[in-house]
């Protein structure tokens, strides 16, 4: 399975995962490693300071894993792009270069402001990051992402937390269409929504380059087992679009050939 690439950023899995959540951060620390995923999209607003001689977050994040910083928490482009400097100022130039792009423009749904968006993402790429913005389902606001200079697209799949899954295939079908005709190399992964491994799945199969999710493993009854669903479910759906699926067809079709089948006895 080839890589995914995100500007310099290369990522052997297309699965992403997220920090927040969990029961604590032995659960956290488990589930990271098991998902085998590349990379983690972590909070820095949120991140709690622990006391002196605790665990941090920062201690249970694998070795070697690409850190995705996020700007949750924003709800304006000037606090995003202050957030993701910040950002870079804590995990230095190389580790902070990526930022996971996010203007929140209702509390309750949690839905992106779209215009302070695209505003903040063209800002950050203009500084030197690598965006890749959290946006709403529309083709639209994709393609002016990409106008932004964005290195990836992140339509959500259903609200934030949800776990309703692909609320909107046929969205996320023309932004796949649209986005590879006028960026080939940007990809575009499903940032929201999932619920469980049927959804990954269905998303890897549609042909989205990747998945970000952080409650569907989370919050699970057993997360490290969801973890491992998530991770080969993602591995299975990128295959399954890879290898093509048979058409679709109304009536039945014979799996083996007629032709030098014995005679009938009658």
């Amino acid at each position: 399975m080839a890589a995914l690439t995100v500007g310099s950023v290369e990522l052997q899995s297309r699965l992403i995962v997220g920090t927040g959540k969990y029961k604590n951060l032995d659960e956290a620390e488990t589930c990271l490693r098991v998902s085998e995923a590349d990379m983690v999209t972590v909070a820095i607003r949120r991140v709690p300071q622990a006391a002196p001689g605790e665990r941090s977050l920062w201690d249970v994040i694998p070795e070697g894993m690409h850190i995705l910083p996020n700007t949750a928490g924003c709800y304006t482009e000037d606090d995003c792009v202050r957030t993701a400097h910040l950002a870079r100022e804590l995990l230095g130039e190389e580790r902070g270069k990526c930022i996971k792009v996010e203007v929140i423009g209702d509390e309750k749904t949690l839905f992106p402001d779209v215009a302070a968006t695209i505003a903040a993402t063209k800002r950050l790429v203009d500084e030197g990051f690598i965006c890749m913005p959290y946006i709403t389902d529309d083709p639209v606001s994709c393609l002016k992402l990409l106008d932004a200079g964005a290195h990836a697209v992140m339509p959500l799949a259903a609200p934030i937390g949800s776990g309703l899954g692909i609320r909107n295939p046929y969205n996320l079908k023309i932004i796949l269409e649209q986005v590879r005709e006028k960026a080939p190399g940007v990809p575009v992964i499903v940032d929201a929504g999932v619920g469980t491994a049927s959804d990954a799945a269905f998303a890897m199969e549609m042909g989205v380059d990747g998945i970000l999710m952080n409650t569907a493993i989370a919050q699970a009854k057993d997360a490290p087992k969801m973890a491992v669903a998530m991770r080969d479910a993602v591995r299975a759906g990128r295959m399954a679009f890879e290898a093509g699926r048979i058409p679709r067809k109304l009536y039945a079709t014979a799996s083996s050939p007629l032709e030098g089948t014995l005679p009938s006895l009658n």
